[in-house]
Order: C-alpha cells, then sequence, then structure tokens
C-alpha cells in the first residue's frame, strides 16, 4: 500500500517527465525552425556557405575586366558581377573570385565555383552541361585585320574567302566564321593568342566579339590594326548568360537577379559606362 509521502515522490517524478517533454518539444521545434530558415537562406547554398565564389577568366580582359582584377569591380563584367551577389544578398567583402579556362567552364562535371562569368554565349548545346542566367549583354561579331593588308579595303565577307581566318575555339565567332567565311579556320585557345598571331603575320584576319575587337585595336594588342567592320546578321539574339553548374540551387536566384538589374536599368547604366565606347560608329560589312 502507497503511503503518502511514496504519493508525493511520484506526483514530481511525473511533473518532472512532462516539463523536460515539453523542454525538448520546444527546443525541437526551434531546431527545425532554424534548419528551415538556413535551407532557404540562398547565402548558405554556395560552395562555401556564406561565400560567393565567382569565377572568371585567366586573364580577363578589358573592358570586361579592368587591369585583369575582378575584385575593383571595375569593368563591365566584374561590375555586373558585383551586382548580382548583392541581390543575392552578399557583400562584396563575401566575394572570392578564381580563374578558368573558358572551354572548361562549359565542360560537363563538378565546379569549383558558384557561377563564371566571362562572356558565354548562351547556346542549348551548351546548356545540356550547365546552367545559364538570362541575358546580360548582346553583342555581335566582328573582324580585325592589319592596315596595311590586303584585305584591309575588303567591304564584304566574300573578300574574306581568301584570308587566313583565325577565331577563338568553341566560341560563337567560329560557328559564324565556319558558316559565313570560310570552313578552312584557324583557331586559339583564347583571345590573347589569337591577337598575337594577327600581330605576327601567323593569320590575315580575326574574328571575336565587337567589343573584343575595337579592345585590341584601341589598346594596341594588335599593332597597326584596325577594325574592317561589323558581320551581318552576327549578333547574338541568345546574349551572354552567367554560367552556373548544371541544376545549380543558384540558377533561379541568379537570373532573377540578372532580370532584375534589366528590370531598374542598372544593366543599361552599366553598359553606357563600360561598353557604350567599343559599340559605336562600326562600318557593317555586306554579306
Amino acid at each position: 500500500m502507497f503511503n503518502k509521502r511514496h504519493i508525493v515522490r511520484t506526483i514530481a517524478a511525473t511533473a518532472s517527465i512532462l516539463a523536460l517533454s515539453f523542454t525538448a518539444a520546444c527546443g525541437s521545434g526551434q531546431s527545425t525552425a532554424s534548419n528551415s530558415a538556413d535551407s532557404n537562406d540562398i547565402t548558405q547554398q554556395t560552395y562555401k556557405p556564406g561565400k560567393l565564389t565567382i569565377a572568371t577568366g585567366q586573364p580577363a580582359y578589358e573592358p570586361w575586366v579592368m587591369n585583369d582584377k575582378p575584385e575593383s569591380g571595375e569593368g563591365y563584367e566584374a561590375a555586373v558581377a558585383y551586382a548580382v551577389a548583392d541581390k543575392l544578398g552578399f557583400k562584396k567583402s563575401d566575394v572570392v573570385w578564381t580563374r578558368t579556362a573558358f572551354d572548361t567552364a562549359i565542360a560537363p562535371g563538378a565546379k569549383d565555383w558558384d557561377f563564371n562569368i566571362q562572356q558565354f554565349g548562351i547556346t542549348d548545346e551548351r546548356k545540356k552541361a550547365v546552367d545559364f542566367s538570362s541575358s546580360y549583354y548582346n553583342d555581335s561579331q566582328s573582324v580585325v585585320v592589319k592596315k596595311d593588308s590586303k584585305f584591309a579595303n575588303a567591304t564584304k565577307v566574300s573578300d574574306l574567302k581568301d584570308a587566313t581566318v583565325g577565331v577563338m575555339v568553341g566560341t560563337l565567332a567560329y560557328d559564324y566564321a565556319k558558316a559565313n567565311i570560310k570552313d578552312d579556320i584557324q583557331t586559339f585557345n583564347d583571345d590573347a593568342a589569337l591577337a598575337q598571331a594577327l600581330d605576327a603575320g601567323q593569320i590575315d584576319a580575326l574574328v571575336t566579339s565587337t567589343v573584343e575587337c575595337v579592345y585590341m585595336v584601341q589598346s594596341e594588342q594588335v599593332k597597326d590594326a584596325k577594325v574592317l567592320g561589323r558581320l551581318p546578321d552576327s549578333e547574338d539574339k541568345s546574349g551572354m548568360g552567367i554560367v552556373l553548374p548544371k541544376d545549380s540551387k543558384l540558377t533561379a536566384a541568379v537570373t532573377k537577379a540578372v532580370d532584375d538589374l534589366n528590370a531598374d536599368d542598372t544593366i543599361k547604366k552599366l553598359q553606357d559606362k563600360w561598353l557604350a565606347e567599343y559599340t559605336t560608329d562600326l562600318t557593317e560589312l555586306k554579306k
């Protein structure tokens, strides 16, 4: 038979157990809410949580990135990258830059960065291996020749059929040159090698983005050269997009950031600041 003291101890123990259960339940609920919040925090979904790792080329070319220093935010793509980072909730001090080759960035496989920005044209073929944001710039293709070249006075695309033409491998310029100028073209790993080849007389003409063509001439990457003109029907209607790993958790957020930057005219203002001088007053070649 239970005495009064035993009953009191039993009631106290039961109350203690109930209190612990309530505390555990509350703690569990708080933990679940916290975990849920973390799972919705884009800054915790990155390659290095709390940091945004952005890749660009090695080297990165002007006017896309000034002085090969993307961390400065100077240059069109550097500025766009930081504007996107801000929309995602990252401070400038939270951005970490890394470098990649152009072709490896759009190859299938795991990546050690969150997004990559280096004038990637958006194509269905590339979408099989990587994700893209919406476009932040629509460029065209142009031709550079030496001023003393026998092709310096060409006015039509067909005038270049006997020229030794160079392009960067895997680019829209490559596709355009193969389809519209000639099938037999020389390829180079990057625009720096392409410019050096023209400067050294190894090729007669190079084809690359209009912005890059004008910069090559203005900066004398190719000495005594001229932009022959813009190639007809070469505007990239799909545009350049930010590249992300395939099925990245950040794709939707980065795309929304670019869309918002287009909607509020930030993209246009950055284009006016960094690219305007490279895109005006160019002759268009005839077909």
